[in-house]
């Protein structure tokens, strides 16, 4: 739970009206020693293209991280989901 402390200690400002949602189809991972692109894609209407909406690089260890997180909220989601507990 200290992590759950750590992470209130933050301030993130966030105007809806310039921030729009980019919603994902697809997303091309590119790693190598040094780190990870992700290149975010949405599909070009009924066909097989993709258009790059967003491209986020980021280190191995922060990578690492970002992994391990996003598991124990899709996780902890998922059993919220299932008991209807909110969070």
């Amino acid at each position: 739970m200290a992590k759950a402390k750590d992470q209130s200690q933050h301030q993130i400002n966030l105007n809806p009206e310039n921030t729009p949602v980019l919603y994902t189809d697809m997303v091309y991972m590119n790693v190598n020693e040094d780190g990870v692109m992700l290149d975010v894609c949405q599909k070009v209407g009924p066909t097989s293209q993709f258009h790059v909406v967003s491209r986020i690089g980021m280190s191995r260890e922060h990578a690492k991280k970002l992994v391990k997180q996003l598991s124990e909220i899709l996780a902890l989601t998922q059993a919220q989901s299932q008991t209807g507990e909110k969070n």
